[in-house]
């Protein structure tokens, strides 16, 4: 499972790459096994070709005039 972590307010949220799962915890042990968690939950029943690993992540940072 790849993901990435980002501050929201007083938490970190780690978003999964491969599918549209995410979770949060107060800290970054917690809140990527909150996200564990719910990728297991999500996939439960599930064949294993639903999962498309990611192989490069890039991070970039925008400015949107919103």
């Amino acid at each position: 499972m790849s993901y990435v972590l980002y501050r929201e307010e007083e938490f970190i949220v780690a978003q999964c790459l491969e599918v549209d799962v995410s979770s949060f915890g107060v800290d970054r042990k917690e809140a990527v096994a909150n996200l564990k968690e719910a990728v297991e939950l999500y996939f439960e029943g599930e064949s294993g070709d639903a999962y498309t690993p990611v192989s490069e992540v890039i991070v970039g940072q925008e400015m949107v005039n919103a």
